[in-house]
């Protein structure tokens, strides 16, 4: 450990905000990211435990102690080195993770956790303005190709892995851009896409071939391939040219809220608006861009994707932004003595919820109003929960006005398109069904087809998605070749 006292002498410091004014001008990054001297302080408070919980919180299982003594030594390339063995893309993890490994951190018992993400965040900055993210190409081709469809963090972290095995790895997006949600779920404001294309870059000189605009499968009914992509590649084709195929697609079918009014104009789903902006950001024109200037935006969903829609919002110039959660106002402080060392139930108010917005806990819409077919407010109730069941609460109902209504209230399965076309079977929730056991892992019914990430597990974190990429890239090679030296 770098200081036996530091978690007695030094308090969390807490990365940085740039003035709200200053950032609801632009969809740039905002956060102002610890210096050497606060990363090393920042380090010196891991108390390197007997067990670190930290570890086993992390999805990748990042070997958090090792990175922080490091910082603290001042040795910011070994650092580099360890936080790459377990994690191939920290610049992701740390800007966008909500970081379950602080709510691990030993020190989380009683105090405040340590900073492990502002400390990851520190190292790969640093990585990448030194020049010691290079690519690492394989020292020997395998002979074997690999299909891996779907370019999000789990279908990039699966085909970095098996490139550097040596395989011919090719990888199909449907989008315009590679990235899946990271590229057009997440706005720029949280993570700037140049972070993307430095590692699609990365991929490149590792010997990945990367196809856009590709559709594989069949196009669901009534749609153009044009609106989906240029072309589209028959499963049968895949199975036939390549010796394996990964599917990495994610969970995309946004949860509907069907109630009276719901076909009303001005009511759109977040994964509508979210990637137009993040569109125009990147340069492309659109003639119909949803649009929040001068109106008041109401977003259904507390998660994430609601916060992002809220900040979005603020940005385009809302009139006013109203947030909707259904589950009951949470406390601002979770009882540790309960639930540490896992994911703690706590009001978690998010940058985008500062730069203005109302929020409305334990609250239901029953209809949406409107006038010449555009929506012009929502009919609500107040609810209760009990016994895990929930009720209205007699005499609550109300209406509130609202110009543009966002539904962010997460997402119920992939979309069928491409499990159907390859035939794979899906478990109760519509995901690929696919095991992760250490033999035969992320393997599906269908012979040499593999899934993992959000397609597999269903709606998750990027460092889930990371996680299941790296195995499901592990579980491949040894299906190729016998065996892998690949981490698992």
């Amino acid at each position: 450990m770098g200081k036996i006292t530091g978690f007695m002498e030094f308090e969390r410091l807490d990365e940085g905000y740039k003035p709200v004014p200053e950032r609801l001008k632009n969809y740039k990054e905002f956060v102002i990211g610890l210096d050497d001297q606060q990363a090393k302080q920042q380090s010196a408070r891991c108390m390197d435990c007997g067990t670190p919980f930290c570890n086993s919180g992390c999805p990748v299982n990042n070997i958090i102690p090792d990175f922080n003594e490091l910082v603290f030594q001042g040795d910011w390339q070994n650092a580099i080195e360890v936080l790459h063995s377990t994690n191939n893309f920290p610049e992701f993890t740390g800007r966008i993770c909500p970081a379950p490994c602080e709510a691990a951190c030993t020190l989380n018992v009683n105090d405040d956790a340590v900073g492990i993400k502002s400390i990851e965040h520190a190292i790969i900055d640093r990585a990448w303005s030194e020049g010691w993210v290079l690519p690492r190409p394989a020292s020997q081709a395998s002979g074997k190709k690999v299909a891996v469809v779907g370019s999000g963090p789990a279908g990039m972290a699966a085909a970095q892995q098996l490139a550097r095995a040596g395989h011919a790895v090719t990888l199909f997006e449907k989008n315009d851009r590679v990235g899946g949600l990271l590229r057009y779920g997440i706005p720029d404001f949280k993570m700037e896409k140049s972070h993307i294309d430095r590692r699609v870059a990365q991929l490149q000189a590792e010997g990945v071939t990367i196809r856009t605009g590709v559709m594989v499968g069949v196009l669901p009914e009534g749609s153009k391939v044009t609106n989906w992509a240029h072309e589209t590649v028959s499963p049968a084709q895949l199975q036939s040219d390549f010796d394996a195929v990964l599917l990495t697609g994610g969970a995309e079918q946004s949860r509907d809220l069907p109630v009276p009014g719901r076909d009303l104009a001005g009511i759109h789903f977040a994964m509508e608006f979210l990637p137009q902006q993040n569109k125009v950001n990147a340069g492309d024109t659109l003639a119909d861009q949803l649009r929040a200037e001068g109106k008041r935006v109401i977003v259904i969903g507390g998660g994430d994707t609601g916060s992002d829609c809220v900040g979005t919002s603020n940005r385009h110039g809302a009139a006013s932004v109203t947030q909707f959660e259904v589950m009951p106002e949470p406390p601002v402080e979770e009882n540790r003595p309960l639930t540490w060392p896992y994911w703690p139930l706590k009001l978690r108010t998010s940058s985008s919820h500062e730069e203005g917005c109302e929020r409305e806990f334990a609250i239901s819409t029953k209809e949406f109003l409107g006038a010449d077919g555009q929506v012009t407010g929502l009919k609500t109730v107040r609810v209760e929960w009990k016994d895990g069941k929930m009720a209205e609460v007699a005499g609550s109902e109300e209406v509130l006005p609202a110009d543009m209504v966002l539904l962010a209230m997460g997402f119920v399965s992939p979309v069928a398109t491409v499990l159907d076309s390859f035939g794979v079977a899906r478990d109760a929730r519509g995901n690929a069904r696919a095991g992760t056991d250490v033999v035969g892992g992320y393997a599906t019914n269908v012979p040499k087809v593999f899934a993992a990430g959000d397609i597999r597990r269903g709606q998750s974190l990027v460092v889930w998605a990371i996680r299941e990429g790296r195995q499901a890239a592990r579980a491949v090679d040894e299906f190729l070749m016998g065996f892998s030296e690949l981490p698992r």
